[in-house]
């Protein structure tokens, strides 16, 4: 049975900045696009823009940046809609609260981008970690304010060691009740 079958179904990427989320996520949009699914996307940085730009990094706002990312995820899946969420979300708590908004209503599937912290370094276009490494920028994650990996992933994925295509089929597999692993649904 496919994922439209079961309902709405907000898949959260999670992981530090530089671990592939974006790229991801484009590519998984792509796929279900291509597929005739249509998808809500969440990415952490225009959701900061548009629906938290008063918002400041401090943790009490990071949380609720992910809370009203969660919201927003539920309401798309309570009518069967399909989300894909990009963003940081370094705090747990945070994290299990989005889940709960959107398992009121379908799935949530969190996938951990566990990307070493060197190779997110070195992928960093925008030269983030190099000023937060220069005292530039505080409260910077990964580097002075910590990232809390998820302690219930259904998935995680390397995207230093796992190629681009494979991320997304085992995404895919795990929307479509698999464990992202080639193990099949349960019966």
């Amino acid at each position: 049975m496919s994922s439209a079958q079961h309902g709405g179904v907000t898949v959260f990427l999670t992981g530090l900045s530089g671990a592939g989320k974006s790229t991801v996520a484009d590519a998984l949009v792509a796929e279900l696009e291509a597929a005739g699914r249509p998808v809500t996307v969440l990415d952490g940085d225009v959701v900061r823009t548009h629906l938290s730009s008063e918002l400041d990094f401090s943790r009490e706002h990071r949380d609720l940046n992910i809370r009203r990312i969660g919201f927003v995820a539920g309401e798309v899946v309570r009518h069967g809609g399909t989300v894909v969420v990009a963003a940081i979300a370094p705090y747990e708590r945070a994290r299990e609260e989005a889940r709960a908004l959107v398992e009121r209503h379908g799935r949530f599937v969190l996938v951990h981008l566990a990307t070493p912290l060197e190779v997110c370094e070195a992928r960093d276009v925008k030269g983030l970690y190099a000023r937060a490494r220069a005292g530039e920028l505080t409260g910077f994650t990964g580097v002075d304010d910590p990232y809390e990996p998820p302690a219930r992933a259904e998935l995680v994925i390397d995207t230093s060691a796992t190629p681009l295509a494979e991320s997304v089929a085992r995404i895919r597999a795990a929307m479509d009740g698999g464990t992202g692993d080639g193990t099949p649904p349960a019966a």
